[in-house]
């Protein structure tokens, strides 16, 4: 019988909320923005991870191939994954028996209350930085007592539990930093086909916009490239060999096909679209839409009175 709460409901992408309203993040919205699991009940299958606010460290025992966009690694003994949010991958099982544990949290729980400088700069999750850390016996020991211990914090009812999570979170990051990665990739045979499939799913999963202070992190080719750690000029050609349009092409049909269901479904103005969408300048919003649509945003909205 599977928990009222599945491992792939907290993965998947939020669907659109009332535009009062924005979306709980399930498990997450009562444990403040970080939860931790044993992953031998959620591994024994193929999957991707969609989920575009959680950073996630897994554990891994067993083996499988870990897939990124244009490259693979081959997981056979235990191993560390970084997963930024921002990248997309899937994790495709080999062996029977899967084991270790993950946890997922957002960048302002490891922060607290202080604010240095992002994660995304991180040397373990930093776009284009290696996010496999193999460890030896000793290493997976020290590692897994530390994710015991949040598992055992999550299940207790201690007041000041957050900061006792938070302080097993950064005991995790930093006995990682003190090894070195020692991984070989190998390069997928349908590097093209792969490329533009996460692309689209990297697009994807900037969408909905639950609020303009959450909305559009990547919004140019350039952008998309860097993700998913291949060229601009790569991304280009294989988008543009598969779909017959631009990588910009396809960026900004997504951006005005949500720019009209905030102004048909929400009380958003103009200029906090414009901002959730990316937009430095609402004059550029209002360009981009009156070039794709025809008419301008103040005019579509009208037409709903």
């Amino acid at each position: 019988m599977p928990p009222p709460e599945t491992i792939d409901q907290f993965l998947r992408p939020p669907g659109r909320p009332p535009a009062t309203a924005r979306p709980e993040h399930v498990t997450a919205a009562t444990t403040g923005r970080f939860n931790v699991y044993d992953r031998q009940q959620f591994c024994n299958r193929q999957m991707s991870y969609s989920r575009r606010d959680f950073f996630k460290i897994s554990l891994l025992t067993g083996s499988g191939h870990l897939h990124y966009a244009s490259r693979g690694v081959l997981l056979d003994r235990p191993a560390l994954v970084f997963s930024n949010p921002l990248v997309p991958f899937a994790w495709e099982p080999l062996s029977q028996e899967q084991g270790g544990y993950f946890c997922l949290f957002t960048e302002d729980f490891l922060h607290g209350h202080e604010r240095p400088a992002s994660l995304q700069e991180s040397p373990l999750f930093k776009v284009g930085s290696d996010p496999v850390t193999f460890v030896n016996e000793e290493q997976f020991d020290t590692l897994a007592q530390l994710f015991r211990q949040m598992l055992h914090e999550m299940a207790s009812d201690y007041a000041h539990k957050q900061d006792l999570l938070r302080t097993y979170l950064h005991l995790l990051l930093h006995e990682t930093l003190k090894m070195q990665p020692q991984t070989t990739y190998f390069q997928h045979p349908n590097a093209t086909a792969r490329i533009v499939a996460l692309f689209q799913e990297l697009l994807e999963q900037q969408f909905p916009i639950d609020a303009p202070d959450h909305g559009v992190k990547l919004r140019t080719p350039k952008d998309f490239a860097a993700c998913l750690s291949v060229h601009v000029n790569h991304l280009n050609r294989a988008v543009r060999e598969l779909t017959g349009k631009t990588t910009g092409a396809h960026i900004a049909e997504r951006l005005v096909r949500e720019a009209t269901a905030l102004l048909r479904h929400t009380t958003w103005s103009t200029a906090e679209i414009a901002y959730g969408l990316g937009f430095e300048y609402p004059t550029y919003f209002n360009n981009l839409f009156k070039k794709h649509t025809g008419t301008t945003p103040s005019a579509l909205r009208a037409q709903r009175c």
